[in-house]
């Protein structure tokens, strides 16, 4: 399966769909529409990786990064992840969990779950 990565909009989110393997060759094109995403004012942004057959750690460095990206910003950032038992779960579930950065991510099983709050409801995590 070729890499692709996939824009939309659902509310005031924009949604990147990934799908492919996110490893050295493709983590830049997803590094470069993450920041196209940024520097266009949207800072409310879905990583939909449920379609991502493979991760290696170029990847996981991707995903560290726009997370750090979007911060900076004030902004959010949620990433969609199969739950267990679709497909043998998701090999990204499965390579963030073992490398211990799984807890940094808002997870959500899928789009329509990762959408319905508004990101400006969200609580700020530092408040608490």
């Amino acid at each position: 399966m070729a890499f692709k990565v996939n824009d939309g909009e659902r509310g005031d989110w924009s949604v990147l769909l990934v799908s492919g393997e996110l490893d050295l060759v493709s983590s830049p094109v997803l590094r470069r529409r993450v920041h196209d995403v940024v520097a266009e004012g949207r800072h409310s942004l879905v990583l939909d990786l449920s379609e991502v057959l493979f991760c290696d750690s170029s990847g996981v460095g991707v995903l560290i990064a726009s997370r750090r990206l979007i911060r900076s910003c004030q902004g959010h950032l949620r990433v969609v992840l199969p739950a267990r038992g679709a497909v043998d779960g998701s090999h990204v579930n499965r390579v963030l969990g073992a490398l211990g950065v799984r807890r940094l991510f808002d997870v959500y099983p899928d789009v329509m779950t990762a959408t319905e709050e508004d990101p400006e409801e969200e609580a700020d995590p530092l408040s608490a």
